[in-house]
């Protein structure tokens, strides 16, 4: 546990005693087969940070969106400095006191920086005009009390991001907010752009007013934060002092792994112990580095394995994914597959070395909803079904037959619309898709989640089987004992980077929540300049 010093100084002007301006009671949100709040009590102490903290799929998202309006709870209630409100949109909760910055900046990029953050609500003269001159001085002196000098006239898209932040966090603070709700704040920020919001939330806690965090960053979370609350599956595990938790056991609660019984479970379909890698690498990445997502990861993938990729949300794992397959752009590195190194990396050029994703977002991303699921196989091996343009339906009829019976694909027909099928049918559609490329290297995204424990049992059985053939397979999971016992290494990432590796018998949950965990340094360590009054 850490010491009493550990405690950043804002938490003693938070105080145990601080009214509370802001509490869920009891809150759930249902969607069609999905609870995605279950019993939520939170709340938000004046002149606190709170971080908000879970994996995805925990019920962070949803919960924002209630507390700002955007849902309406189906139970419980929330409470304003005491008070049950009941908001309907958003603008209710903004009324109220209640603003939010996102990850992505909400704003209007050719709007002047003065007229972004008195939008619809513009000073006007006694001839009910918009009093320029003041809605200028007021912006200037909204920015400056941040340290932010800029000209209210410029153009907002002419500015950094990180200033387009500060221009978002002055509108949010302008409207008399009591509650200020940050949505992954500084994931497209430099460094520097970074100290200057830390220096800006330092001054809102100064003046009373509560800070809701959320972030995948645990530096900044134990830097800023003075408590914290975890969510899992839509159910609130934890609230309390940040300080009293090491990262091991925050990231336990967040994974849902009971520290005292962390042991292989036998609980997959897995069985890596089987898998026979060659001795020479089918693929080597070296080096990929790509602006705020990836920094020099190097990853070596071999024939007849199955290589886990492991993080917490936020590490850099589907990018990963995403740069193996030309799917992101990248400063640097290098991709070698069989020998050769491709020169230049887009997704086309990928696919013909061979390389195939399943991307983490299957709807988004992977299947064609409105298509059939014949055509949603033959999609990718269009080019290679086709003799002077004409594609021969008899080619695709045996692909598609093998396909759906290795796969056991479930369907009325190979005509059903793939909009129409369990989750669990449509994650082996796209394998199919991929499958039918006869790829040498297979990049899979989160293959289990969402779909149902029966069609998880196939798809982990068939990862097993592929790499028994002898195809290399990447396999990145949220869920550690997929990985664990899918996988006969693990490479783990953390912000963006390679966090280390396990092999052999370090091929343990123990093992892998230390790594994601980041054991040290824990909060006790901190550099004594960070808890310094940045004011």
């Amino acid at each position: 546990m850490a010491p009493p010093e550990a405690v950043p100084q804002a938490a003693e002007a938070a105080g145990d005693t601080a009214a509370t301006v802001l509490e869920a009671r009891s809150v759930s949100k249902r969607f069609p087969g999905v609870v995605a709040l279950d019993d939520v009590t939170f709340s938000l102490r004046a002149g606190e940070t709170h971080a908000l903290v879970g994996e995805n799929g925990a019920g962070k998202s949803t919960l924002i969106k209630v507390l700002t309006g955007v849902y309406r709870p189906d139970g419980g209630e929330l409470r304003m400095t005491g008070e049950a409100v009941r908001f309907s949109r958003p603008f209710e909760a903004q009324q109220a006191g209640i603003s939010t910055i996102y990850q992505e900046v909400n704003l209007v990029p050719l709007m002047s920086v003065a007229r972004n953050i008195f939008l619809g609500r513009e000073p006007r003269n006694r001839f009910g005009l918009i009093d320029f001159a003041r809605m200028h001085r007021e912006t200037g002196d909204l920015l400056d009390g941040f340290g932010v000098r800029v000209d209210p006239r410029r153009p907002l898209h002419t500015l950094g991001v990180g200033t387009q932040q500060m221009v978002a966090l002055a509108r949010a603070v302008s409207v008399n907010a009591q509650v200020v709700i940050m949505d992954e704040p500084t994931s497209s920020l430099e460094p520097r752009e970074v100290e200057t919001l830390f220096r800006v939330i330092e001054r809102l806690r100064s003046q009373g007013i509560a800070v809701l965090y959320v972030s995948h960053r645990m530096d900044e979370l134990y830097r800023i934060c003075d408590r914290v609350t975890v969510l899992r599956d839509g159910r609130h595990i934890h609230t309390g002092d940040l300080a009293d938790l090491d990262r091991m056991q925050l990231v336990s609660m967040m994974l849902g792994r009971d520290l005292s019984e962390v042991r292989r479970s036998g609980v997959t379909s897995f069985a890596a112990e089987g898998h026979e890698a060659a001795r020479t690498p089918v693929l080597t990445a070296t080096g990929l580095s790509s602006r705020l997502q990836l920094h020099d990861i190097s990853v070596s993938l071999y024939a007849g394995e199955v290589l886990g990729l492991g993080g917490l949300l936020g590490s850099g794992r589907s990018e990963t994914a995403k740069a193996l397959s030309g799917a992101l752009p990248l400063d640097k590195g290098e991709l070698t597959v069989d020998g050769t190194t491709l020169k230049r990396l887009t997704p086309a050029a990928a696919i013909r070395a061979g390389i195939s994703l399943l991307p983490e977002d299957r709807k988004a991303e992977g299947i064609v909803p409105g298509l059939s699921v014949r055509e949603n196989i033959v999609l990718a091996a269009m080019p290679r079904l086709s003799r002077a343009g004409v594609v021969s339906r008899a080619k695709q009829d045996r692909i598609v037959d093998i396909f759906m019976k290795r796969l056991r694909i479930k369907a009325s027909s190979p005509e059903q619309k793939v909009g129409e099928l369990s989750g669990g049918n449509q994650q082996k559609v796209l394998l199919a898709r991929w499958l039918c490329l006869e790829p040498k290297v297979l990049l899979l995204d989160e293959p289990t989640r969402g779909i149902d424990v029966g069609a998880k049992a196939e798809v982990q059985s068939l990862i097993d089987e592929l790499a028994r053939e002898g195809l290399a397979v990447l396999l990145i999971s949220s869920d550690i004992e997929e990985l664990i016992e899918g996988a006969d290494r693990i490479v783990v990432l953390r912000g963006g980077a390679v966090a280390g590796e396990l092999s052999g018998d370090d091929v343990a949950e123990d093992r892998l929540l230390e790594v994601l965990a980041d054991h040290a340094p824990q909060p006790a360590d901190r550099d004594p300049a960070a808890q310094e009054d940045p004011r």
